[in-house]
């Protein structure tokens, strides 16, 4: 039922699904161009309408009372971005602890124009052993899917360079585009 519902409001949205949940049980899916708070909205829609459990980092500070079970419930991972080291390590622990687990990750890091994007999502996966996904929300064609796989080795400075000239090579809109940089 609440597949059915996320997919019919994606489509009032005027969202187009282009690809399904990934088939792994575990495995990371970057989201990109994040530039607003309504990426989060709309890729979490997207991965329900097409039967996924998704789980996304938040700021730890928000797990207070109701709020901390609904972050949870929806598949919040709280994180003390404080502790920066701290943040990867924890996210290796949750990851390593599920059977399932699906992680979304803005390699931006932020919602704010940014040349140099973060690799915790490299080191993420090499150590849990999981794929990962170009994962994208276009706003200027509407379209939203997992994107293809990328192999990652063991540099993640030319694999963050090959992933971002991928992405480039998109023409992706985000929802504010003076927000979104590739390089």
């Amino acid at each position: 039922m609440w597949q059915k519902f996320c997919g019919w409001l994606l489509r009032v949205l005027g969202w187009t699904v282009d690809s399904p949940a990934a088939p792994e049980d575990k495995c990371i899916i970057l989201g990109v161009p994040h530039t607003s708070a309504w990426d989060f909205v709309i890729a979490y829609l997207y991965y329900k309408s097409v039967g996924g459990d998704i789980h996304c980092m938040v700021k730890a500070e928000f797990f207070w009372g109701p709020l901390g079970w609904i972050l949870r419930k929806i598949g919040g991972i709280p994180v003390d971005r404080k502790k920066g080291s701290n943040v990867v390590l924890s996210v290796i622990r949750e990851m390593k602890s599920k059977k399932v687990v699906h992680l979304a990750i803005a390699p931006e890091g932020t919602r704010k124009a940014v040349k140099r994007w973060k690799t915790g999502f490299h080191t993420i996966a090499r150590e849990v052993g999981c794929p990962v996904y170009l994962g994208y929300y276009d706003w200027g064609t509407k379209h939203i899917g997992r994107g293809e796989k990328v192999e990652l080795t063991d540099d993640p400075k030319a694999d963050m360079q090959r992933i971002q000239e991928i992405y480039e090579k998109m023409n992706l809109k985000g929802k504010h585009p003076e927000n979104y940089v590739t390089k």
